[in-house]
């Protein structure tokens, strides 16, 4: 008999889902930068976090307008409208991180740039085996509760 998992989350849980997404990343990430820009682990640790922290803000204030102008009762979120989707979110947070990297470490925006790039090739393998991960264990969480 196989056991059907709740699809719905609540927000507490969004809230934990999110906090550990960025805080693991961020202990990857801030020492992994620090070592490759000769810089301090808690400076980039700094930044990781502002990083973070302008993500979520972005990803809501851009899913609200994305949900506005591309409804979901009304626009198939085919592969092709969430490629469109994951392209819009990228392009204008790389603009948001460039300018916070420049600004927070004192660099070129093209020294900026590079670590943007940097980051965002950390981010895409790391959020799908993240979220695999977090999925995995969630059903075994739920399965044992049940």
């Amino acid at each position: 008999m196989q056991t059907v998992l709740p699809e719905k989350r609540s927000l507490p849980e969004r809230i934990f889902h999110a906090v550990c997404f960025e805080g693991l990343a961020t202990a990857i990430l801030a020492p992994v930068m620090a070592w490759l820009m000769t810089r301090n682990v808690v400076e980039m640790g700094g930044l990781t976090i502002l990083l973070a922290t302008a993500a979520m803000v972005w990803n809501v204030i851009y899913n609200m307008i994305f949900d506005r102008l591309w409804p979901a009762h009304h626009v198939t979120r085919t592969a092709k409208v969430r490629l469109f989707h994951a392209m819009g979110f990228e392009g204008v947070f790389i603009l948001i991180g460039l300018s916070i990297a420049a600004f927070y470490l004192g660099i070129s925006y093209v020294e900026a740039f590079m670590l943007e790039i940097g980051i965002l090739l950390f981010f895409l393998p790391y959020t799908m085996f993240y979220n695999w991960a977090y999925d995995t264990l969630r059903a075994r969480f739920v399965m044992r509760y049940q």
